[in-house]
């Protein structure tokens, strides 16, 4: 007799004796291995739930040996009655669904984990108390506050985070935190998550990042705040090195006070139906999730992850923090254009009046034409310009603009060693390197000029007397001026010079940047970055969007979650935050300039004689850079690329400049 499919026998077992509300265990138990099934398409694994439910020859052979005491066990009571109900329960079934697969997933795994392996099973947990934390927080901000210059900066930055803690008594829900740049938002809103989990009992923070670029930064402050052990950071560049036995299995479920991760990380999880990626999210009930930047959730999936986040808050206790400077608009029912977005029935601001906060903070001015488009320049009137200044941020939005710009800066400059590039075509661990180095200069007061995509943008602590910004959207253009007189430590303010060189990316980067053009015409100079600036500039962005939800994820979810037909595997395969089709990762060779010197070269030669192992992909990630498929191709054909194991690697040191990272087309005279 072959193996018995007793998964599939458990789905059926629980449809006769649950008849059609035994379908919400059927998807729990069909998919306890091979992740929740769609209901009637074919891209699951095993097959549709539907067509397994009609296998009766696998339920018969499952139960000819099965123990009568298990399958007479009384059912629980109360389970009949749905977990989920009121208004628009329908939208919230697969979530509750959800729940109870990633709570099997995690027992069934602990369990198999303290049979087989007690020693892992014991290093689990020894988490410090969230009280614990908040004496930890109380105590590093008073030394901070007292060792602070006392500038007004400062004072309003200890005012706004007694704001957070003042208003952490509301009960539960959506929040929003708007507080400028440079006004202390990743303290403030953690000494709101303190004070609020302390008064409604809740479990975990979890701090929700966009860009890997910055994760580690804010990770590295926690820690000097809370402790080694009270921080797990989750995501894809994480150094192996850094990474100790509780953080690696508190990575798999998420059993940690303080979990740092990503956009992706987060919500990818939340769609997902692989049990590894679902294993996590029971964990999330009863936690405070601050979502950093809330403005750069993608607008084709902003209808499911506002719906998503709705069913955490309204039957999970989960409440959210959204926190940036460019608040979004998020309130319920927004009609733009032929698009509907199904909001919060209400978010509360924390901050008391943050139209007066960004008067206090008002560091920079915008140079513009009032009321007019923004002209079109040339690329070389742009270098002419920046070449007058001796510390200059330009920031341009794709990475062929960014080289060709500094290349152009270069040529007008006497020092070249004074002109730095970054883009996504360094590696992460080139661009940390090059980051460090802008540090250095700049608090040396050395002369230097950036030329960046928005790699800088968010979170990257630098602070530059002027900045220069390809036109964008006014969200970009606010994260471009918090990299300008950051500190307020100028006589004047600081610098923001927008500019077009006709060079905008179609589809969203142009809606975004029609959007800002139409916002500038109608606000006065020295308002451009204010919040009622931000309304409006929101207002008309998404009055350009033709869909917050362009994959359809909501149909897959809740068209017939009355009859309890979901498509868990299709909507998990629709929802990618990052499209990576027709791109191709390729580990580089660098060699790093900080502390350790790692080589990515010793790396590779690793992976050559010793194969994938996960401590050195997590290494390798640091020395990765996306290529699109033209480009991987050219180079793939030119005999620059090696394929070892499936992974590809650099094979040329010539495609690798040491200024600006990968070239993805090389010439006959760099090859020979």
């Amino acid at each position: 007799m072959g193996k018995i499919d007793h998964s599939t026998a458990g789905a059926i077992h629980a449809v006769n004796e649950l008849n059609n509300r035994g379908r919400i265990l059927a998807y729990v138990i069909a998919g306890h291995h091979s992740g929740l099934p769609d209901w009637s398409s074919d891209v699951a694994k095993g097959g549709p739930l539907h067509e397994r439910l009609d296998k009766k020859e696998n339920f018969k052979a499952a139960m000819d040996g099965a123990p009568p005491e298990t399958i007479l066990t009384p059912l629980p009571s109360g389970f009949t009655t749905p977990c989920i109900a009121g208004e628009n329960s329908q939208e919230f079934i697969h979530l509750w669904i959800r729940m109870l697969f990633s709570c099997l997933v995690d027992a069934d795994g602990l369990d198999t984990e303290a049979f087989t392996n007690p020693e892992k099973s014991e290093a689990r947990g020894g988490y410090p108390e969230m009280s614990v934390l908040k004496e930890r927080f109380d105590s590093f901000m008073e030394e901070k506050q007292k060792n602070a210059p006392k500038t007004p900066i400062n004072q309003k930055r200890k005012e706004i985070l007694e704001q957070c803690r003042n208003k952490a008594s509301e009960s539960p829900g959506v929040f929003s935190l708007t507080v400028p740049t440079g006004g202390g938002k990743t303290l403030a809103s953690m000494g709101f998550a303190l004070e609020h989990a302390l008064k409604h009992g809740k479990k975990r923070i979890i701090v929700v990042i966009p860009y890997t670029s910055i994760i580690e930064q804010t990770a590295k402050d926690l820690r000097k705040v809370f402790g080694e052990e009270a921080i797990v950071e989750h995501h894809c560049n994480l150094d192996p090195q850094k990474e100790t036995i509780n953080s690696k299995l508190a990575t798999e479920n998420w059993d940690a006070p303080i979990i740092v991760t990503t956009n992706v990380q987060f919500f990818e999880s939340l769609f997902a139906s692989r049990g590894s990626a679902c294993r996590k999210i029971h964990n999330i009930v009863n936690s405070i999730v601050i979502l950093d930047e809330a403005q750069t959730l993608p607008t084709d999936f902003l209808q499911p992850i506002v719906s998503m986040m709705k069913g955490l808050c309204n039957h999970f206790k989960t409440t959210f923090v959204l926190c940036t400077a460019t608040q979004p608009i998020l309130n319920k029912n927004i009609k733009s254009g032929i698009a509907i977005l199904n909001g919060f029935e209400k978010v509360t601001e924390i901050m008391d009046d943050p139209s007066s906060l960004y008067s206090q903070f008002q560091r920079v001015s915008i140079s513009r034409e009032t009321g007019s488009d923004i002209p079109i320049s040339s690329l070389d009137s742009i270098a002419e310009q920046i070449v007058q200044f001796p510390q200059v941020l330009c920031i341009v939005s794709t990475r062929n603009l960014c080289k060709k710009l500094f290349d152009l800066v270069r040529q007008k400059s006497q020092d070249t060693a004074q002109i730095l590039h970054l883009s996504a075509l360094m590696c992460p661990m080139h661009r940390s390197d090059v980051i460090a180095q802008i540090k250095d200069k700049l608090k040396n007061k050395e002369s230097i000029r950036v030329i960046s995509t928005q790699v800088v943008e968010a979170g990257v602590d630098i602070d530059f007397p002027v900045v220069f910004r390809e036109l964008a959207g006014l969200d970009s253009i606010a994260q471009a001026a918090g990299r300008c007189n950051r500190e307020g430590k100028l006589p004047e303010k600081g610098k923001v010079v927008i500019f077009n060189v006709g060079s905008i990316p179609r589809g969203i980067f142009t809606k975004a940047s029609n959007a800002c053009l139409e916002t500038l015409r109608c606000i006065a100079p020295d308002q451009e970055l204010s919040p009622e600036s931000f309304k409006k500039y929101f207002r008309f962005f998404f009055d350009r969007l033709n869909s917050f939800d362009s994959k359809e994820i909501q149909s897959h979810l809740t068209q017939n979650a009355d009859k309890c037909q979901i498509q868990f595997r299709t909507a998990a395969l629709k929802f990618k935050m990052i499209d990576d089709s027709g791109q191709h990762a390729l580990i580089v060779r660098y060699k790093s300039q900080g502390e350790n010197k790692v080589d990515s070269r010793r790396l590779i030669e690793e992976l050559r004689k010793y194969g994938p192992n996960r401590s050195l992909m997590r290494k390798l990630q640091r020395f990765s850079v996306t290529l699109y498929d033209r480009e991987f191709e050219s180079l793939k054909q030119q005999g620059a690329l090696e394929e070892l194991f499936g992974i590809w690697v650099q094979a040329r040191d010539e495609i690798y400049d040491p200024d600006c990272g990968l070239i993805p087309k090389i010439t006959l005279e760099q090859i020979f």
